[in-house]
C-alpha cells in the first residue's frame, strides 16, 4: 500500500501523545498508522484518538528476559501454544472484567477481526487440556510487530503468551516489538523505553522487512 499522502506521515510535536482526533477505524487506515508507529486508542464516549507516545516501550528481542520462576512454569507439561487459530475469541477475552473499562469495543473489534482476515492481525493462543486459557494479539507490518493487550484465565498464561510471541518474532526475523506503554509487569521481560524519534526510525526500517508472521 502506498503511503504517499499518508495523515501519518509526518514529524510530531514534542511532548505530544495524542498526535491525531476523529475518523474511522478503516482497517487501511488503521494498518497506515501502525506502518507509521501511531495506533488508536479511544474508548465510545470520544471521537477516535490516535497516539504515539514519547518515549515509547518496546521489548527487545535479542535480550527478553524470562525470569527464572516462568523458565520452570514454561518447562511443565500441557500447555498448547498455537498461532491464528482463534484471533476473535482471544481479543474479546482482552476486553473480559476490566474494572477500569475497556478500549475493545465493537468498533475495534470488527476493525482488528478485518485486518486479521487480510493477514496483518495475528493472534497466539495458549490452552491446557483443550481450554483457552491464555493469549496475546496484535499487528504486524514487515518486521515490526506492534502488541496491543494479552490475558489470562490461568496463573502465568499470558506471559507464557509473551515469552512465545517474541521468542517467534525473533526467529522469523522481526526487528521490533512494540508494546506502546512501560509498566513494572512488562519490565521483568526487558522491555526499555526510547525516544519516539529513535523508534519511529526503527519502524521506518522494520516495515520493509521481507518477514511474515505466520
Amino acid at each position: 500500500m502506498s503511503t504517499a499522502g499518508s495523515p501519518f506521515a509526518r514529524t510530531w510535536p514534542e511532548g505530544e501523545d495524542i498526535v491525531a482526533v476523529g475518523g474511522h477505524l478503516d482497517p487501511e487506515l488503521v494498518l497506515d498508522a501502525y506502518r507509521h508507529g501511531v495506533f488508536p486508542f479511544y474508548d465510545e464516549a470520544h471521537p477516535v484518538l490516535w497516539w504515539c507516545p514519547d518515549p515509547r516501550a518496546v521489548i527487545p528481542l535479542e535480550s527478553v528476559h524470562v525470569p527464572r520462576r516462568l523458565q520452570r512454569t514454561l518447562r511443565r507439561p500441557g500447555w498448547e501454544v498455537t498461532v491464528d487459530t482463534d484471533f476473535e475469541a482471544v481479543m474479546r477475552a482482552c476486553d473480559d472484567r476490566r474494572p477500569d473499562g475497556t478500549w475493545i469495543h465493537e468498533d475495534m473489534v470488527r476493525c482488528y477481526v478485518e485486518l486479521h482476515d487480510r493477514g496483518h492481525a495475528h493472534s497466539l493462543e495458549v490452552r491446557r487440556a483443550g481450554r483457552l486459557v491464555g493469549g496475546i494479539y496484535g499487528v504486524a507490518v514487515g518486521g515490526m510487530f506492534a502488541a496491543e493487550s494479552k490475558f489470562h484465565r490461568e496463573r502465568d498464561a499470558s506471559k507464557v503468551a509473551l515469552v512465545q510471541l517474541a521468542r517467534r518474532l525473533r526467529e522469523r526475523g522481526f526487528t521490533v516489538l512494540d508494546v506502546q506503554f512501560l509498566t513494572p509487569h512488562l519490565e521483568r521481560f526487558g522491555c526499555v523505553e526510547i525516544p519516539r524519534e529513535t523508534y519511529l526510525e526503527r519502524v521506518r526500517e522494520a516495515v520493509r522487512r521481507p518477514v511474515a508472521f505466520a
